[in-house]
C-alpha cells in the first residue's frame, strides 16, 4: 500500500448502480450512452456501504466541463484533496477479483476514513484503488 495525496478536488458524473456487484456493467454503460466525449474523460468507481450491509456503487466519469451532471441529468460526486490510503491493481480485467483483495487490504488499514466514499481509479489497464485517510 502506499499513499497518495490527491492536490485538486474533482467533480465527477455518476450513475448509481441497481445492485452490487451485478449491476456495475449496466452503470457504466449507461454513463457511456448518455455522455459526451468519453474517450477524452477518466473513469472512476465510487462505492460506499449503505449502512444494512451492502454496497452502493456508482459509476463515474471526470466532467470536461461545470455542472454537466446537472445538464445530463445525473449525479454528482467530488473526490475531494487530501491524503488517500492506495492499492494499485495491474491489469485487472484479467482478474477483477483482485480489486476486492485490495479494498480488503484498505479496509483494515487503522487510518482509512469510514465516512468517506472507497474510490476506484481506472488508468489504461491498471485501477488504483483508494480510501481516504483519516
Amino acid at each position: 500500500m502506499e499513499m497518495i495525496e490527491w492536490k485538486e478536488d474533482l467533480k465527477l458524473i455518476c450513475h448509481t448502480a441497481t445492485s452490487f456487484p451485478e449491476g456495475i456493467k449496466k452503470a457504466f454503460d449507461i454513463l457511456q450512452q448518455n455522455i459526451p466525449n468519453c474517450e477524452r474523460r477518466t473513469w472512476y468507481g465510487v462505492s460506499s456501504f449503505d449502512g444494512n450491509g451492502g454496497i452502493i456503487y456508482k459509476a463515474a466519469v471526470n466532467e470536461l466541463e461545470e455542472n454537466e451532471a446537472n445538464k445530463y441529468n445525473l449525479e454528482s460526486f467530488t473526490i475531494t484533496t487530501g491524503a488517500y490510503i492506495s492499492e494499485t491493481v495491474k491489469n485487472w480485467m484479467s482478474d477483477p477479483q483482485e480489486i476486492e483483495a485490495a479494498f480488503k487490504k484498505i479496509l483494515a488499514h487503522s487510518r482509512m476514513d469510514r465516512n468517506f466514499p472507497c474510490i476506484e481509479w481506472y488508468k489504461k489497464n491498471d485501477v488504483i484503488c483508494m480510501a481516504r485517510s483519516a
